[in-house]
């Protein structure tokens, strides 16, 4: 038996099986946020993994202009993963969702969401929902910020976007 296809074989399946290993979460990449109350547009998002936890920064936002501050923010938050002082750092850019690890495919939670505009805080959970044509019409990424220990809390469901459509709003 010649050993070389077995060989072949073999390194294919490696590399298979360690693609899908290292594939990204369907959370990672570019995102819309939708006000849940009046369906309107708010800020294109990227939202990345770096070092097994969760992260996602505004790309552009309604009524922001590259260099805008964030000046409703607190000087800091506990767990901000950038360092120096929160309220002046540009609104677009800054990293605003943070520390959440993964519960299962597509599911994060633990972490945290700043609202740039009012400045709190909030305990945050991420969910995929693929688009299914139905209750989903796109790929959605529900994000629910909660309170003191995860009682109340709203969810505002954002859809997929390509990185120019989340760098475009103004």
């Amino acid at each position: 038996m010649n050993s070389k296809p077995v060989k072949m074989l073999f390194v294919l399946i490696f590399f298979l099986v360690g693609g899908l290993c290292f594939a990204a979460d369907l959370v990672e990449g570019f995102w819309i946020s939708v006000d849940e109350k009046t369906g309107k547009d708010t800020a294109g998002w990227e939202i990345f993994v770096q070092n097994g936890k969760l992260y996602g920064k505004i790309l552009s936002a309604v009524d922001a202009k590259p260099g805008d501050k964030a000046t409703a923010c607190k000087p800091s938050y506990k767990g901000h993963p950038t360092p120096g002082n929160v309220s002046e750092m540009p609104i677009i850019g800054t990293i605003f969702i943070f520390d959440l690890v993964p519960d299962s495919k597509g599911k994060w939670k633990g972490g945290n969401i700043i609202n740039p505009e009012d400045g709190k805080m909030y305990g945050c959970e991420i969910t995929y929902h693929a688009a299914d044509g139905k209750k989903y019409t796109v790929d959605t990424l529900e994000v629910r910020g909660t309170g003191l220990a995860g009682l109340l809390g709203r969810s505002q469901y954002w859809r997929k976007a390509t990185k120019t459509q989340a760098e475009s709003l103004r």
